[in-house]
């Protein structure tokens, strides 16, 4: 059984940052391929990072350069440190797990970027 919390998420102004966490339950995460996705309603859920079992990232476009994902395997945890934050930054954000072709989602946790 795979659990997933993520945490870290809140109001904060344009330009300013935030940092969210993600805890992962089970003895998979080492070998996981983890990342942040994120989804407004009415739009598709679109992935923002990833950081694959050997530390490989990538990111999407539009966060290059503000975002930065990194993960401990010790602790089951991966981070997405946000920078520069804009208001089309808003959305839920996800933490993904992909195991072995399965994906793993957790609840998601909201960022509001607003003045």
């Amino acid at each position: 059984q795979v659990h997933i919390e993520e945490s870290g998420g809140g109001l904060v102004q344009p330009g300013g940052s935030l940092r969210l966490s993600c805890v992962v339950s089970g003895s998979i995460f080492s070998d996981s391929t983890v990342g942040w996705a994120r989804q407004v309603p009415g739009d598709n859920r679109e992935l923002v990072a990833a950081a694959t079992s050997n530390g490989d990232t990538d990111y999407h476009d539009s966060v290059k350069g503000r975002f930065t994902i990194s993960r401990d395997n010790g602790k089951n945890q991966v981070y997405l440190q946000m920078n520069s934050l804009k208001p089309e930054d808003t959305a839920v954000y996800s933490c993904h797990l992909l195991y072995r072709n399965k994906h793993y989602w957790g609840q998601g946790t909201q960022v509001t970027v607003s003045s």
